[in-house]
């Protein structure tokens, strides 16, 4: 969320948005006449980035915990074009930009300390 928040002041994500905005539109020409609010754009950041970290950190096994964040970073991407089928403009860069480096840091951090969700149960016979 803080890389998201850095790079909107350094107004990088607006570039990324007019771009995104450009690869969903008609002919790359259509104006988005509607916008959604700052709030639900920042909203669904923190949501993603959140809840990706999360998911990726009770999630055993790195192959899963990939496919958790590619899966996530597919959804967040898959939103521009239905936001510029409803004439929205379809600002994602913050939460694609937030949901991939949550991906990036919980992949990182499941990969260099053990996790609980790892543990395999023991396959004895013994009463729980």
């Amino acid at each position: 969320m803080i890389l998201a928040g850095g790079l909107e002041m350094l107004g990088f994500l607006n570039h990324a948005n007019t771009e995104i905005a450009r690869l969903v539109a008609r002919n790359g020409t259509e104006n988005f006449p509607n916008h959604l609010p700052a709030w639900c754009i920042w909203l669904a950041a923190a949501g993603f980035a959140f809840g990706l970290a999360t998911a990726v950190l009770g999630t055993p096994g790195h192959g899963r915990r990939a496919v958790l964040w590619i899966s996530a970073l597919v959804l967040v991407a898959a939103w521009a074009p239905v936001l510029s089928l409803a004439a929205h403009a379809p600002d994602i860069a913050a939460p694609w930009i937030a949901t991939l480096w949550s991906g990036i840091c919980g992949l990182i951090y499941a990969a260099n300390h053990h996790m609980a969700c790892d543990d395999k149960p023991s396959s004895s016979n013994e009463p729980h």
